[in-house]
């Protein structure tokens, strides 16, 4: 008890260290997890399948409980909201797990589209990435503020200007992924790839068929 209680006056005391140190690691951890060295289990086609829907599911759940919290916030509600945003966190961290065992241990898909669609998948999908990178930090200082604070203490920090940009991303990219995940596989359906390398390059497969493309076009 006495060490927990350390740390979460050491994180209220720090919050931009604390947040800075979690950031980095989970860059390190998903970034490291792609590289040739990461010691993922090989899984089949069918949990490939299977992961893809689980991970819609959560991402569609994780967009659902950021929508209601902002709901509950805009009321007042505030301890609703900080319910409803902590499950949106945890369903991220859920996501993050199947998503590193999906693509660490398994194949990746190439979506049967061409023309504008294929462009705009593009484009939907690398947003989605970026947006996802680009959140981390926000959504943990969020939440790292909001975990160190009472409601009444927040009023005097940064949780409510940073937690509209958490959100304004966050949401975002669950609904280009939610999107770009029913195109891929129930719209337009895909056909099998090899398995990915780095997470810079989950795009890359579909990056590398478009450059192809523009070279037998001319």
């Amino acid at each position: 008890m006495a060490v927990a209680d350390s740390l979460q006056s050491r994180a209220r005391a720090n919050p931009r260290r604390v947040t800075a140190v979690l950031s980095a690691i989970g860059y390190v951890l998903v970034i490291g997890a792609f590289t040739p060295y990461a010691p993922f289990p090989s899984i089949s086609d069918a949990a490939v399948i299977l992961l893809g829907d689980a991970i819609a599911a959560v991402n569609s759940l994780a967009l659902v409980s950021i929508l209601v919290g902002v709901r509950y916030i805009k009321r007042g509600e505030v301890a609703k909201h900080r319910t409803a945003m902590l499950t949106a966190f945890a369903l991220i961290l859920v996501f993050l797990v199947m998503y590193l065992l999906k693509v660490g241990g398994g194949f990746e898909k190439s979506i049967l589209a061409s023309g504008v669609v294929y462009y705009a998948y593009l484009a939907m999908l690398a947003i989605h990435i970026l947006l996802s990178a680009l959140a981390v930090p926000v959504v943990l200082h969020a939440v790292v503020l909001g975990l160190t604070h009472s409601p009444a203490e927040l009023r005097d920090t940064s949780h409510a200007r940073v937690g509209r940009i958490a959100v304004a991303a966050w949401s975002l990219s669950l609904f280009l992924g939610i999107v770009t995940y029913l195109l891929l596989n129930h719209v337009y359906m895909w056909e099998k790839r090899g398995h990915a390398a780095l997470l810079v390059l989950a795009v890359g497969p579909s990056i590398r068929a478009f450059v192809a493309r523009g070279s037998d076009d001319e």
